[in-house]
């Protein structure tokens, strides 16, 4: 599925800003809804466009290239889409996605503390189940575009250490939304910490569970293909980059060659497994490789564009940055582990 060039062109004109500014993209975020982005995974039956898995991965491998901070946003609204689609609650699925498809609304996930923010921890949002009702009382640490959001999916555990999901609306009594965290890259994101103050919402409300583990199965798993995908496009702008200085400067040929076929390499496998019953531990190894290759290639990047590249002008200096998100954005036990050893391991002659 090819983007209009004129979408990749105005998402690139504003990527610098979106990615240095605590200010939601609202420019950006137009230009998908113009380009039909916001209905590609929504079902034809509920307003959407019903786009397969592969449409939808070169579609947000293109957009991540173009302006990482608003493709990170559109993931984030995907996961609750992806949720909405998958649940059994028929009622909020035909009253959400078709606004959703429309652009009417915007919906976002804060489901980090079921799967790897504060793990070390006690449970950081607690769900209760008195007669009718569900109280929430807590922390939702990460929380995307949370200011912005008209409803939020979230994940909590309940007494007996089980755990649900459910729908939040953003102005629920009790439900405050923090300041945007001081990210390093990716300021636009609107990354907050939401919290619960007994915030009560009734039975037709919830989206699964109570289950051992509410996020197994279904499509919206962290760790997954998605976040690979978005590393592989933002890997693509700096290979392209790397190309056109290639053009000029023959020394840098081979090595972007070599950076272009792990990225065609890493898509095949992306796609081969959007094809199937993915398992943890392929997506895990190719979320480890993918991170190896977007920090390989925005570093190279920010290299051969040499004291330029690290002028805020540069997009170089922006590539190196988001790059290093991958490192900690919802990254599952295994890859983060293996990318450490990687990192500390001892390589001689490097």
């Amino acid at each position: 599925m090819d983007l209009p060039e004129s979408t990749i062109r105005t998402l690139r004109e504003f990527a610098e800003g979106a990615d240095a500014e605590a200010v939601f993209p609202d420019a950006s975020w137009r230009v998908l809804e113009r380009a039909g982005v916001l209905a590609w995974s929504i079902p034809v039956d509920l307003g959407g466009e019903g786009r397969d898995a592969h449409e939808q991965l070169h579609g947000h491998e293109t957009l991540a290239g173009a302006c990482l901070t608003t493709a990170f946003l559109l993931s984030q609204r995907e996961a609750a889409v992806r949720r909405l689609c998958d649940c059994g609650n028929e009622n909020l699925r035909r009253s959400l996605l078709p606004r959703l498809a429309a652009g009417e609304m915007f919906a976002t996930v804060g489901l980090s503390q079921l799967t790897t923010s504060r793990q070390h921890q006690g449970p950081a949002l607690v769900a209760r189940h008195v007669g009718a009702e569900w109280i929430f009382s807590g922390a939702i640490p990460w929380v995307t575009g949370a200011e912005r959001a008209n409803h939020l999916i979230i994940g909590a555990v309940t007494e007996d250490g089980r755990q649900v999901l459910a729908v939040l609306s953003r102005g629920l009594p009790g439900l405050a939304v923090g300041p945007p965290l001081d990210l390093m890259a990716l300021r636009g994101s609107m990354t907050a910490e939401v919290r619960c103050d007994d915030v009560r919402i009734g039975d037709e409300w919830i989206l699964a569970g109570p289950a051992d583990r509410v996020l197994a199965g279904g499509r919206g798993g962290t760790g997954g293909l998605e976040t690979s995908c978005l590393a592989l496009g933002l890997a693509g702008a700096a290979i392209d980059f790397l190309r056109s200085e290639a053009e000029v400067r023959a020394e840098l040929t081979e090595g972007t060659r070599n950076l272009e076929i792990s990225r065609q390499d890493l898509r095949k496998e992306l796609h081969a497994l959007a094809d199937s019953a993915t398992s943890p531990q392929a997506a895990s190894e190719l979320r480890l490789q993918a991170n190896r290759l977007v920090l390989r290639a925005t570093q190279a990047a920010l290299t051969a564009a040499k004291g330029m590249g690290f002028l805020r002008s540069h997009p170089a200096q922006r590539w190196a940055r988001q790059a290093l998100f991958f490192l900690v954005w919802s990254c599952p036990r295994p890859a983060a582990d293996a990318m450490l050893h990687h990192l500390t391991s001892i390589h001689h002659g490097a």
